[in-house]
């Protein structure tokens, strides 16, 4: 990476994080392909090991939870016989846990959509906080035995469960069924109503489909290896806690939080490198 000054790092990650696939990025700043895999796995690594060590000590006090699908390598049906069932090869998902008052993503998980995960995804989520929260997750089963494991009673949960329509015969979808509508489940505690809801979290997943090529639907942009999926979802949450400026908050959310004084910018980022 020596022969890329900071401007030129600045460029690519700039492309990276506003939605650019690598082969756009490419095109865009005249940086060679492998160039720019080597930068973002490069930055990758140390923007998650940034937010591990200061996304931390949170006083939120309303989490919402969801789950994000992608694929890596193929579609899970084109898999091969000798990789399926392997971790990295299908469908992956990202779990992510949004505070609802800042906007800030406190959490993030590449990986599966079971338990296992659910309980590492839920106790990283738990010991980033300070206080009780009210916490809202969709009804995705794996959320209870997670949510018991890593809070115990300690926490106000509820589940907001989705009812959708049947598709009609013949049906081409590219999205879920139509949601007909929710019911409420309140699982632990005594969660105020009012608050119960994953709208936010859910905003954040079409905020991902757009600064991230890997999560767009109906490309070839996806994600060719799981490392460098993670690696994407790192640089985009770092972009997007400290220094995208959330057009509700005026500031970012990392500000909003307590975590960071002032609005980063990607040269700030690309500093990590350095350090």
């Amino acid at each position: 990476m020596n022969q890329l000054d900071t401007k030129k790092r600045v460029q690519v990650i700039a492309c990276l994080v506003e939605g650019n696939s690598i082969r756009s990025t490419v095109r865009m700043t005249g940086v060679a392909k492998n160039t720019v895999t080597k930068l973002l796995v490069d930055i990758g690594k140390v923007c998650a090991e940034y937010q591990d060590a200061n996304v931390r000590h949170l006083t939120c006090k309303r989490i919402r939870c969801d789950e994000i699908w992608a694929f890596v390598y193929s579609k899970q049906k084109n898999v091969p016989e000798d990789k399926k069932g392997e971790f990295g090869y299908g469908d992956v998902y990202t779990w992510t846990g949004l505070d609802a008052d800042t906007k800030l993503m406190v959490s993030w998980l590449v990986g599966k959509r079971d338990a296992a995960y659910g309980e590492v995804f839920m106790h990283d989520l738990a010991d980033r906080l300070t206080h009780k929260v009210q916490l809202t997750t969709d009804g995705h089963k794996a959320y209870l035995e997670a949510v018991e494991s890593a809070f115990g009673g300690s926490i106000d949960y509820a589940m907001l469960i989705k009812l959708f329509g049947t598709p009609t015969e013949g049906d081409v979808r590219y999205s879920p069924s139509v949601c007909t509508g929710t019911r409420t489940q309140v699982i632990v505690g005594q969660p105020d109503a009012k608050y119960i809801g994953t709208s936010y979290v859910e905003r954040q997943n079409l905020t991902m489909r757009m600064g991230m090529r890997r999560f767009t639907r109906l490309t070839n942009a996806f994600s060719k290896k799981v490392e460098n999926l993670e690696h994407a979802v790192a640089l985009h949450f770092m972009y997007y806690n400290f220094v995208r400026v959330h057009q509700t908050l005026k500031t970012t959310p990392a500000v909003a939080a307590g975590i960071a004084d002032y609005v980063w910018s990607i040269a700030e980022i690309v500093s990590l490198l350095e350090k």
